[in-house]
């Protein structure tokens, strides 16, 4: 049903399509008497629009007409390293490409409001690019579902609406746990991800997979959410066990780094006396000491190419589309100064 009793705003594309049942790039054909719409759908949208008082935004309706690339970026992502490399690529694909970018934000770690949503939607906008968690977030996905819009994601997993760009983080997290499990470690710390987000997942899957390869290990895992604050808390937790483990591996680079600094608190040397390994390679690995060893993902190259199959889908628009559903990029493990081989102690 259409929403129209909120206050002091006007009915938007959004709700002039939810009315009458259709798209909203339907009602925007519609607006400018295109073709392609059926004489049933066009009076319908007709309808709604009389019944809604709609009225098109004259610069709005001037940018959907023109063959100008506007692509709504959407982000919620509390790691500002992370963000930093894809704003980059996408920044950087975008001025070669010669689209606009719209950004739009959620607060707080949280999804972007409806109406927020709706009004990007209603500006004429080309297509959306999502990066993580919002790729994966429910009600952003069906509001641009419901609306027809053209999606891209980074580092989400395959749906059949949208464009994914991702690494196979099951393999990079088993790559890395094996790396510890060499090194000789066999008492292993594990903090996991944003539990709304299918890498997480992953990434808990690729080190079972490891541990299970392996004998004699002993592991705790402890839930996390992406954040260096949460990662504070899963050090705490990990480091104050009575048999506290020897190399903690963070599900990404924030984590790690609160580990390290709990370490340090803790009067813990490392990586002498705690290997810690972390999961991105974005600034936060190289910004503390000892360096971390972690995971590449090539973030910034992700939100690139995320962005440039976008707007080969938007130019494919209406015509069978070519343009691949997925892509993995590689991944690397970079070994730097926080992880090292276990040194038998009484306690080991």
């Amino acid at each position: 049903m259409a929403r129209t009793d909120r206050p002091g705003r006007g009915a938007t594309i959004v709700d002039v399509a939810a009315r009458a049942g259709v798209s909203s790039m339907t009602v925007s054909r519609v607006i400018n008497g295109r073709a392609g719409v059926s004489t049933q759908t066009r009076a319908a949208v007709e309808a709604a629009i009389k019944a809604l008082a709609y009225t098109p935004n004259v610069a709005a309706r001037n940018l959907v007409t023109s063959t100008e690339l506007r692509i709504g970026v959407l982000y919620s992502n509390p790691s500002a390293a992370f963000m930093s490399d894809f704003l980059t690529g996408v920044f950087e694909e975008a001025s070669a490409r010669g689209a606009r970018l719209v950004l739009l934000k959620g607060e707080g770690g949280r999804a972007p409001a409806v109406d927020a949503l709706e009004d990007l939607l209603s500006s004429g906008i080309s297509g959306v690019l999502l990066a993580p968690p919002l790729g994966e977030a429910p009600d952003v996905l069906r509001v641009l579902r419901d609306a027809g819009c053209v999606m891209a994601t980074v580092g989400a997993y395959q749906s059949p609406d949208t464009i994914c760009v991702r690494i196979d983080d099951r393999a990079a997290s088993y790559q890395m746990t094996r790396f510890l499990l060499d090194l000789g470690h066999r008492r292993l710390g594990f903090i996991l991800g944003n539990p709304d987000q299918a890498a997480s997942a992953e990434r808990m899957a690729g080190f079972y997979a490891a541990v299970r390869e392996t004998g004699g290990v002993t592991v705790q895992v402890v839930q996390g959410d992406f954040t260096y604050m949460s990662g504070l808390a899963a050090a705490e937790q990990l480091l104050g066990a009575s048999a506290p483990p020897t190399a903690i591996f963070a599900s990404n680079d924030d984590m790690a780094a609160a580990v390290v600094s709990v370490a340090h608190r803790r009067h813990l040397d490392v990586p002498s006396e705690l290997t810690v390994a972390g999961f991105d390679d974005t600034t936060a690995a190289i910004t503390l000491w000892p360096p971390l060893t972690t995971i590449r993902q090539p973030v910034r190259a992700m939100a690139a190419e995320a962005l440039s199959l976008l707007i080969a889908e938007i130019g494919l628009r209406g015509r069978k589309s070519r343009v691949p559903r997925e892509r993995i990029l590689d991944h690397e493990l970079v070994e730097r100064q926080s992880t090292g081989t276990l040194r038998p102690s009484p306690s080991s």
